[in-house]
């Protein structure tokens, strides 16, 4: 027993051993980072609409399920189809305190929010200037995208290791090396800009509104705010 705990510490020793007078594959690399950026326009346009019960003049109340109707007629009238269309919230509130005491009673008013899908900035221009003033609440946009945002990564990703490649030769040259095999590659490191959801009033949404068609008469090809993917990609290449 003794004998064969002494004869397997022997031959952990040798493997040990072995493994550290085994030459190294690569005695000379060279490590470089490759960047890829590109802009594009979004073509998903994220909204969110909050919609609200309100009095006339005279105290005649405009019921939710109309508002509701007007608001789905006038967005399919700018090309929203109903499967672009969500409810995100649906609730209730309590009418002017002063009204409240006024009538005797306390009287709910009903809400709801919509989120849309939309194409561009065009449709959304169209959305607002159907939207009732008076039953709006909240106009803001969360978010924008792209459709083929999976397929810019992609190509994005590819683009920064061929990146990081070219500059390894150009830096080898420089030393008089020239470069062999990949020997390590690291996940690209995503560096993505969105468009901030900016949340803004009735009366702050027709100023905006306003403000964005001045601005597309004074230039004809204004958009949205391009969205920003860059990936940096660390690749390690042997040298020959």
């Amino acid at each position: 027993m003794k004998y064969s705990f002494i004869a397997a510490l022997l031959f952990l020793f040798s493997l040990g051993t072995r493994a550290q007078m085994a030459p190294n594959p690569y005695p000379k690399t060279i490590n470089v980072t490759g960047s890829a950026e590109l802009e594009v326009v979004p073509d998903e346009i994220y909204v969110q609409v909050e919609l609200k019960e309100y009095e006339k003049k005279g105290g005649t109340k405009v019921s939710i399920e109309k508002i509701r109707q007007d608001f789905l007629a006038h967005a399919k009238r700018t090309g929203i189809h109903d499967t672009l269309i969500s409810i995100a919230a649906y609730d209730s509130y309590n009418a002017n305190p002063w009204l409240r005491k006024k009538k005797k009673k306390e009287e709910l008013f009903a809400t709801i929010s919509y989120q849309l899908k939309l194409n561009s900035s065009r449709q959304l221009d169209a959305l607002v200037d159907g939207l009732d003033d008076e039953a709006t609440a909240n106009f803001f946009i969360q978010r924008t995208s792209h459709s083929r945002l999976a397929d810019f990564r992609k190509q994005l990703k590819i683009a920064a290791v061929k990146a990081a490649r070219e500059k390894a030769q150009y830096l080898a040259e420089a030393i008089g090396e020239q470069v062999s095999v990949a020997v390590t590659i690291q996940e690209p490191v995503e560096y993505f800009i969105p468009y901030y959801n900016q949340r803004v009033s009735n009366v702050m949404m027709r100023q905006g509104a306003e403000a964005a068609q001045d601005a597309a008469t004074a230039s004809p090809n204004a958009d949205f705010t391009k969205l920003k993917l860059k990936y940096d990609v660390t690749v390690t290449f042997a040298l020959k």
